[in-house]
C-alpha cells in the first residue's frame, strides 16, 4: 500500500498535541554512539589568485570550530529539550582537547567520552569566501578500534544505556563503529527493550540487524546494497525494490530515506509514505541528516508513527538547510512550522 501524505491545517486540538508532544521531548535520554568530530570554519576574502598557484589567497577574516558528526546530533538532541548521552572515542591530541572543551562550552556531558593515544581525533577544516566553500581539509583515520578501545566503548556504552530511552548510531566510517560493535550494542538495546535509530554509512551498512529505525540517503542506499536504481520519481519500481531488499536484509521495523530535493520516504508494516520536499532558500545542507536524525529518534522514542516521524524530520532537515554551517535545528520555529502544516 502506497500512500502520498498529506495533513489538514491545523486546529487548536492539533497544535495542543503537538506542543504536548514537543514538552515530552524534555523527558527523554538519548544515547547516541558513532564518530564525533570538529567542524573547523576559516571565514576570509579572496581578491586574488596565489603567484604560487592558481589558487585563491583568503585573508582570514574569523575562525570558528563546532561540534560535529555524533556530537551535532547531540547539539541537536539538546536543542529539541531531550538530554543527550555521548559515547565516542577521541584522541589524547589538541583536536581531542578542543573537542572536549567545546562538549564543556555546550553543557553536553562527556562521561561517555573515551581518549586514546592511538588514534587522532576527527578535525574537518572548511576555508569559505564570500559564502562559498572553496576547501575542506580532514585530519582523520578510518581504522576501527583495537580491543581495548572496543572494550572501553562497551563498557561505556553499558553504562549509559541504563539511562536511555533511545540509541542512536551516527555512523561516519571513521572506526568507532563496526559490525562486531554494532551487532553486539543493538543486542544489548534490545535486551533491555530499548529502540535503536541508525544514521549509516557504506562500510557497516548491512551490519545493523533488527535496528528499530534505518535513515540511509539515496547515495547510500544504493552504495550499502550495491544496486543501479534511478530517482524515486523517475524509477519507483527500482527504489522500491530497493527498499525491499533492505527490509529482507535488516528487518528494521521502519525504512526512512531521505531522498534530497525530493524529500522523504517511510515504510512501516507495508505502508509506504512519500512527503515532497519544502521549498526553501538552501544555505548549505550540512548537517541536515543530523537533524533529520535527531528528531526521528525522538519520535521513536515516543512510539510515533513511521508517517508522522517522517513529515517532522522531513520539516527540520529542510530548516537547517536554510542556515551556513553545521548548526541544530531550533525547537520553537519547528515547532510553528509543524503546526501550520498540520501535523498531528
Amino acid at each position: 500500500m502506497t500512500v502520498s501524505c498529506s495533513f489538514n491545517p491545523s486546529n487548536t486540538l492539533r497544535e495542543t498535541s503537538l506542543r504536548t508532544l514537543f514538552d515530552n521531548f524534555n523527558s527523554l535520554r538519548v544515547l547516541i554512539i558513532g564518530d564525533v568530530m570538529v567542524d573547523a570554519y576559516v571565514w576570509g576574502r579572496a581578491t586574488r589568485l596565489s603567484p604560487e598557484a592558481p589558487v585563491p589567497v583568503v585573508h582570514v577574516a574569523r575562525t570558528e570550530n563546532r561540534l560535529g558528526g555524533a556530537a551535532n546530533v547531540a547539539l541537536n538532541v539538546q536543542a529539541l529539550g531531550a538530554t543527550p548521552l555521548l559515547c565516542a572515542v577521541i584522541g589524547t591530541d589538541a583536536g581531542g582537547d578542543q573537542l572536549l572543551q567545546l562538549l564543556h562550552e555546550s553543557g553536553l556531558p562527556a562521561d561517555g567520552i573515551i581518549r586514546s593515544a592511538g588514534r587522532p581525533t576527527t578535525v574537518k577544516q572548511r576555508i569559505l569566501a564570500h559564502g562559498q566553500q572553496l576547501l575542506r581539509i580532514d585530519s582523520e583515520v578510518e581504522t576501527d578500534l583495537d580491543a581495548d578501545e572496543s572494550a572501553q566503548l562497551l563498557a561505556a556504552y553499558d553504562d549509559l544505556l541504563a539511562r536511555a530511552d533511545v540509541v542512536v548510531f551516527e555512523d561516519y566510517d571513521k572506526g568507532v563503529l563496526n559490525e562486531a560493535i554494532i551487532t553486539e550494542c543493538i543486542a544489548r538495546a534490545r535486551q533491555r527493550g530499548i529502540p535503536t535509530v541508525v544514521d549509516p554509512k557504506k562500510k557497516n551498512f548491512l551490519a545493523y540487524r533488527h535496528c528499530t529505525l534505518f535513515k540511509p540517503n539515496l547515495k547510500e542506499l544504493r552504495e550499502g546494497l550495491k544496486l543501479e536504481f534511478g530517482d524515486p520519481v523517475a524509477d519507483r519500481v527500482g527504489f522500491e525494490a530497493a527498499v525491499a531488499r533492505l527490509q529482507d536484509v535488516l528487518t528494521p521495523e521502519t525504512v526512512l530515506v531521505t531522498l534530497s530535493e525530493y524529500g522523504v520516504f517511510a515504510q512501516q508494516d507495508g505502508q509506504k509514505t512519500y512527503l515532497p520536499a519544502h521549498l526553501r532558500t538552501i544555505s548549505d545542507v550540512s548537517g541536515a541528516g543530523d537533524t533529520v536524525i535527531s528528531i526521528a529518534a525522538l519520535c521513536v522514542a515516543l512510539g510515533r508513527p513511521a508517517a508522522f516521524t517522517a513529515a517532522l524530520a522531513n520539516l527540520g532537515g529542510g530548516l537547517v538547510c536554510e542556515q551556513v554551517g553545521v548548526v541544530p535545528v531550533e525547537k520553537q520555529r519547528l515547532l510553528e512550522e509543524a503546526q501550520e502544516a498540520g501535523l498531528q
